[in-house]
């Protein structure tokens, strides 16, 4: 018989998370964290178990399907949609763990909140069954609402050093009050702060597995993706989410100028700048949404070779810098009324250009790495 997994991100549940991100946005960015109010609604509607593995009642689910879910909840709030999307990545990537350190993070529930710290800004010794972790790590999205986090390191064990992976429950570490950017504010990127943690091998695993793909006891296409091809679509799906929500907003604010004569505005009897700007944004808006659901598609195959994942950081970067274009051409059209502290447009603007430098995003690297992926060095 085929195994009925367990379901998330019903379009009703993912509704109400938007309806609560966007009714808190204001609160999000002058506390410049979540606040409760957010953070439960998102939990149930499953993005923190959209990925965990079956066995432990998580979703075990697809990319194709929390694409739609993530950029519902950012047009709203794209700080909430960027904690929901690394809530649910963050679970895929911690399903590498061995399993005796999976049971600790889920054995009681697939919803347990997990924030990363991607960066080898710690340092590990071995010690006698595990290893002695220290470090800071900024910059770690939605850390105040964590219960655990997942933490690279450069570990050492006398020998070779190499980056990786450590689970550590809140209890362990502390932060730092440190995030104060233009975009994303709502985020609470802040800094975590290990002390000398002692953390077992059950709780640790090689960043190079996450890069292969090789979550041990895999059965969903989803843990057998490498890190490095999924990471951008992760970034860029708030985003999108964002972009709409901009055009939403633009739209209602150039409704009359839109629904005016056209001659009346330009002397012009066959368009207007407003029909021109609102079809060129909504156009690039859509082909960003091509670019991301392709990259989705991709990894619903599971194994990705290294074409597809160079490919994929390619798309994931240019649907960055589109929706910042699209953004800035509404922003610029919308006059001084849209630059209003009190306007979501500037808001959105501010969050996808936040989003899109994000140094996961960078075109150059990527373009690289696609060009010496196939081979386009070598010439015909």
């Amino acid at each position: 018989m085929p195994v009925t997994r367990p379901t998330s991100l019903s379009p009703d549940a993912v509704r109400e998370a938007a309806e609560a991100a966007a009714k808190h946005a204001v609160v999000s960015e002058s506390d410049r964290r979540l606040p409760p109010e957010v953070v439960v609604p998102v939990l149930a509607a499953g993005f923190a178990r959209h990925f965990v593995p079956a066995r432990w009642g998580g979703s075990a689910g697809t990319f194709r399907a929390l694409l739609p879910a993530v950029a519902t909840i950012g047009e709203s709030c794209a700080s909430a949609a960027w904690f929901a999307s690394l809530a649910a990545s963050v679970g895929r990537l911690a399903a590498h763990l061995p399993p005796e350190g999976q049971a600790e993070l889920w054995q009681d529930r697939p919803d347990t909140p997990i924030v990363g710290a991607l960066a080898a800004s710690g340092t590990a010794e071995r010690t006698p069954g595990g290893w002695r972790v220290s470090g800071q790590w900024p910059y770690v999205s939605g850390v105040d609402s964590s219960e655990w986090a997942l933490v690279c390191a450069r570990a050492s064990d006398g020998e070779r050093t190499e980056p990786r992976f450590f689970a550590v429950p809140r209890s362990a570490y502390g932060l730092g009050d440190s995030w104060f950017n233009v975009g994303l504010r709502g985020t609470g990127s802040n800094t975590l702060v290990l002390d000398g943690v002692t953390v077992p091998d059950t709780r640790s695993v090689a960043l190079a597995e996450l890069l292969a793909g090789r979550a041990p006891g895999a059965e969903a296409p989803c843990h057998r993706v490498p890190m490095k091809a999924a990471n951008g679509l992760t970034l860029t799906a708030p985003l999108l989410g964002a972009a709409r929500g901009a055009l939403r907003q633009w739209s209602g604010l150039a409704r009359g100028k839109l629904l005016a004569p056209a001659a009346a505005i330009t002397g012009s009897a066959d368009r207007t700048p407003y029909e021109l700007t609102l079809a060129r944004s909504d156009g690039e808006i859509d082909a960003a949404a091509l670019l991301l659901d392709r990259v989705a598609g991709v990894l619903d195959q599971g194994v990705v070779d290294p074409v597809l994942t160079a490919r994929n950081g390619r798309d994931c970067a240019l649907a960055a810098e589109t929706l910042a274009g699209a953004v800035d051409r509404l922003l610029r059209s919308s006059g001084s009324r849209g630059q209003s502290d009190s306007e979501p447009l500037q808001r959105f603007w501010r969050d996808v250009h936040a989003g899109a430098g994000h140094s996961g995003l960078q075109f150059p690297p990527v373009a690289s790495a696609l060009v010496r992926a196939t081979g386009s060095l070598d010439g015909p």
